[in-house]
């Protein structure tokens, strides 16, 4: 009963059910309309239902059979720890009290979220709650299950189960007790401590071997499309997990370089060849991720009003910025205090720029996004060193002598990008 408990792990699938399941998450996510929305400020940007020709909402057989789909999850052969539950509705209305407003996390698009005990699991979770009259329909509810059902992936938050009874659909996830990387980095309460960098590089590297799951080990692969702040959650000691699929979409296959498709997504995180072109590839997540670097770097918004207009856009802003590194202190998050290593400041935002390059061929690959910011994240900080001052032009890392052999390539060219 109420809003506490106590945690359970999962553990691995059968390799069967995973085929099959990826069979069913291709046609699901494959099936979203090509039609075109512009990104709108800092919500999701699409419709959640086709319109007909006399602007009424199509409804009936398709949403119907997609509830289906949903309930038809064949998830009962995996391990008992792994697979995705169904809730009744009552369930759900009890673990929260009713969804009393001492539960209540917070709210987004898609609806609000609440602090939950489930009894029969004896487990804290997250119960997100999905307004019906909102921008998430029973397409993007089945996408989010489908896809959290096929994955496994200490980065990528975990699917307890699901309510889709009558018009109802909600979502149960693992409690991730620090909440989102958005309350760390903006707008902190008075007295809340801002992240240092290592936790900063760690929280990046995490969210990236996240992405990389989606684009490189997921069969099919998935484009994530809605990476951004909000939706990386944090664990104990700040471990990431990427959250909210409901937007993701299976990637090119084959020949195929993009996949044609709506464009939706979050204003400030877009990619601007996929909002002005329609034309989805995986290098459009790239970008988003390099944004959120951009944000954990600076600790500015990716869109903040408040700034003047020219400096409201973080790439915008950062830009210019770019191509002296004699500007990269003025770039670094004022909370930090000069707690911070030179070269992996450099060799961080040369990171950010390659991500959010205009040219998506131009923008790196996850795995090579990996390989640098996990040896970043390693090569921990001390700010209690004589050498580590941020005023210094020193690496004020600690590492081994044969580190320099093991440098992932991507950061020997950010080294060449700000030694040049």
């Amino acid at each position: 009963m109420g809003c506490f408990g106590s945690s359970k792990k999962s553990s691995k699938r059968s390799e069967r059910n995973h085929h099959k399941d990826a069979s069913k998450i291709r046609k699901t996510l494959a099936g979203t309309s090509d039609q075109t929305q512009l990104c709108s400020d800092s919500t999701k940007v699409s419709p959640y239902r086709d319109v007909n020709n006399e602007g009424g909402v199509v409804v009936g057989k398709e949403e119907d059979q997609l509830a289906l789909d949903v309930k038809g999850l064949n998830l009962d052969d995996q391990p008992a720890g792994k697979k995705a539950q169904t809730f009744t509705f009552e369930e759900l209305k009890v673990a929260t009290g009713n969804f009393r407003s001492d539960c209540f996390l917070g709210e987004g698009g898609f609806g609000k979220v609440f602090k939950g005990s489930l009894e029969k699991l004896d487990q804290v979770v997250a119960i997100k709650q999905l307004d019906r009259n909102g921008a998430q329909g029973i397409r993007e509810f089945a996408v989010e299950v489908l896809t959290l059902s096929l994955a496994d992936h200490p980065n990528l938050v975990k699917l307890i189960g699901f309510c889709a009874e009558g018009d109802q659909r909600l979502l149960v996830y693992e409690y991730m007790p620090l909440g989102s990387l958005e309350d760390h980095l903006h707008d902190l309460s008075f007295g809340k401590k801002p992240l240092d960098w290592n936790t900063r590089m760690k929280i990046a590297a995490g969210a990236a071997r996240g992405l990389e799951y989606l684009h490189d080990r997921m069969k099919p692969p998935v484009i994530y499309r809605d990476l951004k702040c909000s939706n990386i959650l944090l664990g104990e000691d700040y471990q990431p997990k990427l959250s909210d699929f409901g937007l993701a979409k299976v990637g090119p296959s084959g020949d195929n370089t993009h996949v044609s498709t709506r464009v939706m997504g979050t204003y400030g995180y877009c990619a601007p060849d996929y909002a002005m072109t329609g034309q989805l590839t995986f290098k459009s997540d790239i970008y988003s991720f390099g944004v959120v670097l951009l944000e954990l770097i600076t600790g500015r918004k990716a869109i903040d009003s408040t700034k003047d207009r020219k400096d409201q856009n973080l790439v915008g802003w950062a830009r210019p910025l770019f191509k002296d590194r004699k500007n990269f202190p003025k770039m670094v998050d004022p909370l930090l205090q000069g707690q911070y290593p030179v070269r992996g400041l450099y060799q961080a935002l040369a990171i950010a720029a390659m991500c959010v390059q205009e040219q998506p061929n131009m923008r790196p690959v996850v795995s090579d996004v990996v390989l640098a910011l996990n040896f970043l994240a390693a090569s921990k900080y001390d700010p209690n060193s004589p050498s580590s001052s941020s005023r210094r032009r020193n690496t004020s890392f600690h590492r081994d002598g044969d580190d320099e052999e093991k440098r992932p390539d991507l950061l020997k060219e950010t080294e060449s990008e700000v030694s040049s």
